[in-house]
């Protein structure tokens, strides 16, 4: 276990600010920590510092009382690091903040939490790019700890516990699911592509798993460039670049389980009520699997609950296979 750190008091701070402007999968895992936070110190206001794109996933947050948006894109080419400069200097800058806690830990985080002017600057061990230079605080972290429990280890240093809650918004329904509602409560959810390399289906699989899933509804879901052929079987609907992130969460609140790749969407999905499956090929799922109970996950050919981890399977890089297919399927096939 890593070392216990000393904090100062926030008991008497009134404003703070959460530094975790991405990914996906990141704002989720950040969620608990600060649920804590707020439930031990309900007079201290907190302001998040999100990337646009994501800032749907803190909409109406009861533990939050403001969002901050940092547009990254804003930031780059040429002029980007004067707008950067400038953004610091009104955004966080203004903010007056007592508090700023870098759960990111990178450099361009780690610049928002010197210019945020707070007298406690929180960070954690394993932030790169020299980050921990603009840290006054460090909470020790294991490196090979699960995101959420790197996250929790701040409110652990304060002596905080309690359930793990995931505040996600209740989203909305997708104008495109048209009369695929009335059917979702027995319906796949399946997304199976990432922006991460290595990590998707190809479309060959995603086509196969469908066929594999039937005669149970299948709703593909995500953001992807592939082009699928056109019908898919004829119990599967395709939603790919049709929803927004309300609407992502909305229909997985509702489906009767969620077939995933590692992506942010699997760990939204891991934090509902819906079965999942998450699919990994290289990355470890003790580090960013599913964290939450009753979810399981597929590595290296093998299928474990979370939780029950396998170190040598976690360790291994292999692709996802055809053949793995049909377990998949009977997978969903066997959820209640």
């Amino acid at each position: 276990m890593p070392p216990a750190v000393e904090l100062p008091d926030l008991s008497s701070c009134r404003r703070g600010l959460i530094i975790k402007p991405s990914s996906l999968g990141d704002l989720v895992h950040t969620l608990p920590a600060v649920h804590l936070l707020k439930q031990q110190y309900p007079l201290l206001e907190w302001t998040w510092v999100v990337n646009p794109a994501f800032a749907p996933l803190l909409e109406g947050n009861p533990d939050l009382a403001g969002t901050l948006c940092f547009p990254r894109g804003e930031f780059r080419g040429v002029g980007g690091l004067w707008r950067f400069r400038r953004w610091l200097e009104e955004g966080p800058g203004q903010c007056g903040a007592e508090v700023a806690v870098d759960f990111q830990g990178l450099l361009r985080s780690g610049l928002i939490t010197s210019a945020s002017g707070a007298r406690i600057r929180i960070g954690f061990s394993d932030s790169r790019e020299g980050a921990r230079f603009f840290h006054r605080q460090v909470i020790p972290v294991d490196a090979g700890a699960h995101a959420i429990d790197r996250s929790l280890a701040l409110p652990a240093a304060l002596g905080i516990t309690g359930p793990a809650v995931f505040a996600l918004p209740p989203g909305s329904c997708p104008e495109a699911l048209g009369e695929g509602a009335g059917r979702l409560a027995e319906s796949i959810i399946l997304h199976p592509f990432s922006r991460g390399t290595g990590k998707s289906l190809s479309v060959s699989q995603t086509v196969q798993l469908c066929q594999a899933l039937a005669p149970l509804p299948v709703l593909l879901v995500g953001q992807s460039d592939a082009r699928l052929p056109v019908p898919l079987p004829a119990q599967a609907g395709n939603l790919l670049n049709r929803t927004s992130l309300p609407e992502l969460i909305w229909l997985m609140r509702r489906a009767r389980g969620v077939i995933s790749v590692d992506s942010g969407p699997m760990h939204i999905a891991a934090a509902l009520p819906p079965r999942v499956l998450s699919l990994h090929t290289w990355s470890d799922p003790r580090k960013v699997g599913p964290w939450h109970p009753g979810t399981t996950v597929w590595k290296a050919g093998h299928f474990m609950p979370t939780g029950q981890w396998d170190g040598e399977l976690c360790r291994q890089d292999l692709d996802f296979p055809d053949a793995a297919i049909p377990d998949v399927a009977a997978w969903a096939h066997g959820l209640d």
